[in-house]
């Protein structure tokens, strides 16, 4: 539990004893001033969360005194003691930021009553500040961390989104990618953070489930319905809705969904009113959309007024470095989680991390690294450290020596396909560094650029 800091500034001895008796039978830890100097010179050398502060000094009035605290610490609790009430002194008081004023002599009961609700002050501010700094940690820009130039662009693109109004933004990539984060960061960032976000994975419900959940149902829509309910899009308004795996909608409630995007209006289950709200709406799908569309499985016109502004994840195996730079902030963060002395990983386990195909992306490399802090018994992360799934290979990486000529004979130019596909690849993964591609090719720097050009990547 916190210590309690409080600074006492009084000119009358048997005030300050009394006051301080009182606090430290509280557990209080407790300062004194007798006059405007030496408060001062406490405030220089130390923090508080609560002053007494008596309005006549030998050297300053307590206004005063009150105008130097607040440019020192403007939310440090003050409560202004004096024998001189007026009505003109206590609402300069109250103006310059003052939390009560007490009249003397006091009642020790009524004092210790104000202290209290000054203190519950105190701790709601000091809660809000943390739940802001912890928001801004998590949501902010800096949680989405990459220095890859693909992660660069994608940061830019989150920002300009953020910043306009524009209503529709659909989010595509690979599982893993982050999809989620980039929503809340996109919505913590923007004019509509003071209101909710809310969100819902498409897939977690049965299609009447989630039309109610989207949509809200009058009393009497259906069996269980014995009361009205307001759904996710009237909950939002104003702020935005995140609609996680859009992709697997079920295609009735994907022209309910078109219908809202065009016109922003719609009925509850069972309701003949038109409601309307002010959202910003973010979808997110992993799927192969244009497939979809093709298979008559996902709506085309549907498609077409979500892809207002589409934000395509790059995948973690085409971010480079970003690897190495994820790995170190996942290592930082489990050693405080779990109180372990694992400060650093390895050049075998990066080499291994590096190699890997991460079909699960950033969430399976977080899940990784968590396993590997929780066991890890050393000081440092090792390449037997780190367990991976089955990474995705090409049958004849594996086993070049056996490959056969097919009967038919071989299409050539797939391999420079190949070929050029892998340069781009070992370049994406080092930051465009050509010596750490060609060693991860085992290739010289000379052939590699030979290569590169060939391929026209130069």
């Amino acid at each position: 539990m916190m210590t309690i800091r409080v600074l006492i500034v009084e000119d009358e001895s048997l005030i300050r004893w009394s006051l301080r008796q009182k606090f430290e039978e509280r557990g209080y830890r407790v300062a004194e001033a007798e006059d405007g100097r030496s408060a001062t010179q406490a405030l220089d050398t130390g923090t508080y969360d609560l002053i007494m502060l008596d309005y006549k000094l030998p050297d300053l009035t307590g206004l005063e005194l009150l105008r130097r605290i607040r440019k020192v610490d403007d939310e440090v609790v003050v409560i202004m003691m004096t024998a001189y009430s007026t009505i003109e002194s206590a609402v300069e008081a109250i103006k310059l930021g003052a939390f009560d004023y007490i009249t003397k002599p006091f009642q020790m009961e009524q004092l210790l009553f104000t202290v209290d609700k000054a203190l519950e002050t105190t701790k709601l501010r000091r809660e809000v500040r943390e739940l802001r700094r912890h928001l801004q940690e998590e949501y902010g820009d800096d949680s989405i961390l990459g220095q890859h130039p693909s992660m660069t662009k994608l940061l830019e693109m989150i920002n300009q989104i953020a910043k306009t109004g524009v209503s529709t933004v659909l989010l595509r990539g690979e599982t893993g990618t982050g999809k989620d984060l980039v929503a809340r960061v996109i919505h913590r960032n923007s004019e509509r953070a003071a209101h909710p976000l809310v969100n819902i994975t498409c897939t977690a419900l049965s299609e009447s489930l989630l039309e109610s959940e989207l949509f809200g149902h009058e009393r009497g829509a259906f069996t269980d319905a014995k009361t009205q309910k307001k759904g996710l899009l009237e909950l939002a308004d104003g702020g935005t809705i995140f609609l996680d795996e859009i992709g697997d909608m079920p295609p009735a409630l994907q022209a309910k969904l078109l219908r809202f995007l065009e016109e922003r209006k719609f009925r509850r289950v069972g309701g003949t009113k038109e409601i309307t709200v002010d959202v910003r709406v973010i979808a997110a799908t992993n799927r192969d959309i244009e497939k979809a569309i093709e298979e008559g499985k996902f709506r085309r016109d549907l498609m077409y007024r979500l892809n207002v502004v589409t934000v395509v994840l790059p995948p973690l195996r085409a971010r480079g470095d970003d690897i190495r730079l994820l790995t170190q902030h996942f290592v930082a963060r489990f050693m405080r989680e779990f109180k372990k002395p694992v400060t650093r990983v390895n050049e075998p386990a990066y080499e291994k991390l590096y190699n890997y195909g991460w079909p699960g992306n950033v969430r399976e490399l977080r899940n990784v690294i968590e396993r590997a802090m929780l066991l890890c018994k050393r000081d440092e992360l090792g390449q037997d450290d780190i367990v991976l799934g089955r990474a995705e290979q090409q049958p004849w990486i594996s086993d070049l020596e056996h490959f056969a000529l097919p009967p038919n004979g071989f299409d050539f130019e797939k391999l420079r396909s190949l070929e050029r596909q892998l340069l781009r690849q070992a370049l994406a993964r080092t930051n465009n560094n050509q010596s750490r591609a060609a060693k991860l090719l085992n290739l010289s720097r000379d052939r590699l650029r030979y290569r590169l050009q060939k391929h026209g990547l130069l």
